[in-house]
């Protein structure tokens, strides 16, 4: 996986997109906001009033003026705290509701994209964006672009009313402040690094995990789990070392910001009481009540301690807030990829006859090697066509390209009489019902699994669809029946059990047109004969198109296509292909027939 590109810490065209998802969300951003600005300005009154503590009261011996100012303290202390809690919740609260929102986006984007994306981009990968990635950008809000306005805010503030109390006590106090600013740079970009390293890790480990634990039981016949635990070990050690990384880096700074605020309190308290014990202060004390007092040096080590500790965490959030930016960049190019299916298609008839015609149907998956060339055929509504031929024929991708999950190069395809790209696309998809060999199920009932959550379908009319197909009997002997849940992939299922099922799910959407991809191919005898007489109940007045290797299955066929690297080499029915002298679809028959018809 390629290193990711290091961004601007504030790209302003990305920042102003992530924006957008603010704009339902006004009143809590401008809440944070002032939340913000208030906590920043309420800060500075803790210092001033220590000051005025210790130099007029505590000094004159004024002990009701200090119960006062006591009381003011623990007033403003109390307000601070109230206004920390509401500002670092609206922004988490703002943040949430943002990657909410955006991850919406990001997964109805996803279910929109044409398989061709998903055939070369790693599923761990997706997983680490709409996940990972996205919370990073709730962190723009919650401790990165707000909480840095604040910090920087309350830097300017403090050194603004410290310059106003005494410029001189200032400047010396803040000689370290350069060389602090100079490591905080040099950690920005040293962390920046580390945190870049930190992320392609995780997308890595992502991607690792899920192939593997979703190939788990290819691990397992082939006893592959020492190799690949030692692979794992390496992917996982090198997310370690990186996090390792910036912890190390973590170290380094910290300290050093330590020994810089020990330096400044250090000059401000040696040239604070350097001035307080010199005649010539103490003279100007005596005559205009202003200059360096006790109660000044308290209240410029409270600011200090004020003004070092953004600072402090000004490289940390700066860094978040570029990770956020980066995370967003991401996203973004996600949804930016152009590799969702055209739905300018706007005919929606209700309701389609079934009649297909493909006319010099040209496709290539990657624009240069056509998979399938020229195809020319009919199929009349009610027809049963079958697809035979080698692996790697074109018999899948003929499929694909009438559900528009690829689109094709050349040619055109319609569907009773109308091009298939005018049909709006989910309606199209609606009329096609595609049963395949590898069925999958998801991690929930098997009434959910039939209707696929689909409200208008009823729980009578998946019964009654079952009972057709024959799979009735058989669900009813599980615990809770149609409400049972059959786990991950289904798990917990035969397969033909599973195959079952998804017959049920094509029969109780009533298409118009049903897709069969290698439907019997991986059932015992047995489940194959119920398989069969679904498959009847499943065509019964319906245009079939069928994929077979076993040619024993499509006899009945109304034509059969022989395809061969991706042409169409014979056509004809059944008895009409076997006439043919050393004809494709003899050779396939006498490959798996012998003399006497027994099928090998």
């Amino acid at each position: 996986m390629s290193q990711p590109v290091t961004g601007k810490a504030l790209d302003w065209k990305l920042l102003t997109r992530i924006m957008q998802y603010v704009r339902p969300y006004k009143r809590t951003f401008y809440i944070a906001a002032f939340l913000t600005v208030f906590i920043a300005v309420i800060s500075l009154a803790q210092p001033i009033l220590m000051e005025k503590a210790l130099d007029d009261y505590i000094l004159a011996g004024n002990y009701n003026g200090l119960v006062v100012i006591v009381i003011l303290m623990i007033v403003q202390l109390i307000i601070q705290t109230i206004a920390q809690y509401y500002q670092t919740y609206s922004t988490n609260a703002l943040g949430q509701s943002v990657i909410r929102d955006l991850r919406i986006h990001v997964f109805n984007h996803i279910m929109g994209l044409r398989l061709k994306y998903f055939d070369r981009t790693p599923i761990g990968m997706l997983i680490t964006r709409t996940v990972s990635d996205l919370e990073t950008i709730a962190d723009i809000f919650s401790e990165g672009l707000i909480s840095i306005a604040g910090d920087l805010l309350l830097v300017v503030s403090i050194i603004i009313y410290m310059l106003t109390q005494d410029w001189k006590l200032t400047l010396i106090t803040l000689i370290p402040l350069p060389f602090l600013l100079a490591a905080t740079y040099i950690f920005k970009e040293a962390i920046k690094s580390s945190f870049q390293d930190v992320r392609t890790h995780v997308a890595q480990l992502n991607t690792f995990l899920q192939e593997h634990i979703s190939g788990i039981s290819i691990i397992q016949y082939f006893s592959r789990e020492e190799q690949e635990m030692r692979k794992f070990n390496v992917v996982n050690e090198k997310y370690r070392d990186a996090n390792i990384r910036s912890n190390w880096y973590y170290s380094i700074f910290f300290p050093v910001v330590e020994i810089f605020v020990a330096c400044s309190i250090g000059l401000l308290v040696w040239y604070g009481c350097k001035r307080i014990l010199s005649d010539q202060q103490m003279a100007s004390l005596s005559a205009s009540g202003q200059g360096v007092t006790p109660g000044k040096i308290l209240a410029f080590i409270t600011l200090l301690n004020l003004l070092f500790r953004p600072i402090r965490q000004l490289a940390d959030k700066f860094n978040t807030l570029q990770m956020g930016m980066v995370g967003a960049d991401r996203i973004f190019k996600v949804l930016d990829t152009d590799e969702t299916a055209p739905n300018n298609g706007t005919q929606h008839p209700g309701t389609l006859r079934g009649h297909i015609e493909f006319n010099n149907v040209w496709f290539a998956y990657n624009d240069e090697n056509w998979v399938l060339k020229n195809l020319n055929f009919v199929v009349q509504p009610g027809e049963t066509l079958a697809l035979v031929g080698a692996t790697g024929a074109g018999k899948s991708s003929t499929i694909n390209i009438l559900n528009r999950f690829y689109e094709i190069g050349q040619g055109v395809v319609k569907v009773d009489g109308v091009d298939i790209q005018e049909y709006e696309l989910n309606f199209l998809r609606s009329q096609i019902a595609t049963v395949i060999q590898d069925v999958f199920l998801f991690s929930d009932t098997i009434a959910n699994n039939i209707s696929l959550n689909n409200p208008s379908i009823t729980r009578e009319q998946i019964i009654k669809a079952a009972t057709d197909v024959g799979a009735h009997e058989f669900i009813e002997r599980l615990p809770g029946g149609y409400d049972y849940n059959v786990m991950e992939r289904g798990a917990t299922l035969s397969a033909g059990q599973a195959q079952l099922i998804s017959f049920v799910r094509a029969l109780v959407y009533n298409p118009a047109i049903l897709v069969l991809d290698e439907a019997t191919s991986s059932v015992d005898t047995e489940t194959e004969i119920l398989i069969q007489n679904a498959i009847d109940k499943l065509m019964d007045g319906r245009t079939a198109i069928v994929i077979a290797h076993r040619l024993s299955t499509i006899q009945k066929a109304d034509k059969i296509i022989v395809l061969d690297h991706g042409e169409i080499k014979e056509m004809g029915t059944h008895q009409e292909l076997l006439r043919i002298e050393n004809g494709y679809y003899r050779k396939l028959y006498d490959l798996q027939f012998n003399s006497a018809g027994i099928e090998r």
